[in-house]
């Protein structure tokens, strides 16, 4: 049977836009128990929602009612596709609408396309976007042979990249994957944690760990770690190594020294791809030690392959008190600056 979407009322005062929904169990899920989903998009647009049977009624000024009238078709129509819809699911529709923008993703890229939302396949779960600037950004991932992801914590600049290459992992695209990060501490000192090594280490390395326990079982990820098939290792384990066939990422950049980001940009194999993500206002290198990051940046800035996103408070996907933290220290090094 033919999905019907669903369709403005011509007949609604100029202060109300209405829209009908056919299928009145969607429309139950849609809302979400307790009204919750329409509560997060009256909250995030400014916008009230009334509903009358199967039609919801949205009030408000012009440009609230039809951000919000976008993103009730892209949840309703995730619905009717057979989706689920969560909170993070709710809020990519709120930020992204109902709009199919274009990630610039090549033919054979395994990445599928929606209306709306673009989908990352993984083993345990899909991933999508949040934001436009996520959606160009996993466009880079997939098109681009070397992608700089640099932003404040909570934009999914690393968690979209282990995503993107798990997802050409599975697909065959690559034979592995490699993860690392500079082991540089933030105020701490690595010769005071107990243990080896690589149990003084291994903290560092952690955020990897779980980005990839999100997309892979458990045991999985154990036995592809054992067969060397997934590395996780720090910056420094890179030198010498030429790295072909793998999706690497290397997370935290701006603690990379010039040299070091030298010597990683460098290691690019053939059918490899590689992706750098960090934040350029939480550089922990010593004091008077450039960061490899900025400068890679300005240097790389334009040349073939590379894509680089520059993501903001904006761009946070996390709670929402976080967005604003961000932009409370941006506001206050703003002020220093000048």
């Amino acid at each position: 049977m033919a999905k019907s979407a669903p369709s403005f009322d011509a007949n609604t005062p100029e202060t109300e836009t209405a829209l009908e929904f056919p299928d009145n169990r969607l429309l139950i899920d849609l809302c979400g128990e307790f009204d919750r989903n329409l509560a997060q998009v009256e909250k995030d647009l400014g916008v009230s929602i009334l509903r009358r049977g199967n039609v919801l009624a949205i009030h408000g000024d012009e440009d609230a009612r039809l951000r919000a009238a976008e993103a009730l078709q892209s949840m309703y129509g995730r619905l009717e596709n057979g989706r689920s819809l969560e909170y993070g699911d709710v809020d990519a529709a709120i930020r992204l609408g109902d709009s199919g923008q274009d990630t610039g993703t090549l033919d054979g890229d395994q990445i599928e396309m929606f209306e709306g939302p673009v989908e990352i396949r993984t083993r345990k779960k899909p991933v999508e976007p949040r934001t436009t600037m996520q959606k160009a950004y996993v466009g880079q991932l997939f098109a681009q042979e070397l992608v700089f992801g640099i932003g404040p914590a909570g934009t999914g600049k690393t968690y979209l990249a282990v995503a993107a290459g798990v997802s050409m992992f599975l697909d065959g695209h690559v034979d592995r994957i490699i993860l690392a990060r500079p082991a540089v501490e933030a105020g701490e000192r690595l010769g005071f944690l107990p243990g080896d090594m690589k149990d003084k280490v291994d903290p560092f390395m952690q955020p990897l760990y779980d980005a990839l326990n999100d997309f892979l079982p458990g045991k999985q990820v154990a036995k592809l770690i054992e067969d060397k098939r997934i590395e996780i290792a720090p910056l420094a384990f890179m030198r010498g190594r030429t790295l072909s066939n793998a999706f690497v990422v290397l997370d935290e950049g701006q603690n990379a020294t010039t040299m070091q980001m030298k010597m990683f940009l460098t290691r690019l194999g053939e059918n490899s791809r590689m992706v750098v993500t960090g934040d350029t206002s939480q550089i922990d290198l010593p004091r008077g030690v450039p960061s490899g990051l900025v400068e890679a940046l300005k240097l790389l800035d334009g040349v073939k392959g590379v894509g680089i996103t520059r993501f903001s408070a904006d761009d946070v996907v996390r709670h929402p008190l976080v967005a604003r933290i961000i932009r409370a220290y941006e506001s206050l090094s703003a002020k220093n600056v000048r």
